[in-house]
């Protein structure tokens, strides 16, 4: 697959501005991509589950079936505000790379992750 050499810029969300978006937009569409177990220890405010090797598929679906799935409306492909997160980074990145392969040029990775987003929040 040819890959665009300038494509490989990841947008990348800070801990400050994702915490202001969860503050007052309407608008944000918050991802954790980690598993289940990592999940049920904590999680952000207002994350919807999608774990990292199932975000192709789900971001493939048809905006029916990804509501019954998720309970939450597909957003659209320029979603202004999706935020693909896991515990460090690196699922992140990898989900926000799929998510920008399937034209979701907005998606951004909030690179601290569930980690910096913990200690922040004293969890």
């Amino acid at each position: 697959m040819e890959v665009m050499s300038d494509f490989k810029i990841t947008k990348e969300i800070s801990y400050e501005d994702l915490k202001a978006l969860l503050g007052k937009s309407q608008n944000l569409f918050l991802v954790d991509v980690r598993n289940k177990d990592e999940v049920d220890k904590g999680r952000i405010p207002g994350s919807i589950h999608i774990p990292v090797n199932t975000v192709g598929d789900a971001f493939s679906l048809e905006p029916e079936e990804f509501k019954d799935k998720y309970g939450v409306t597909k957003p659209p492909l320029d979603a202004p505000e999706l935020v693909f997160h896991c515990q460090m980074g690196r699922r992140g990145q990898m989900a926000t790379n799929k998510a920008h392969e399937l034209g979701y040029m907005n998606a951004r990775n909030y690179t601290g992750g569930y980690k910096e987003w913990s200690e922040k929040e004293g969890k």
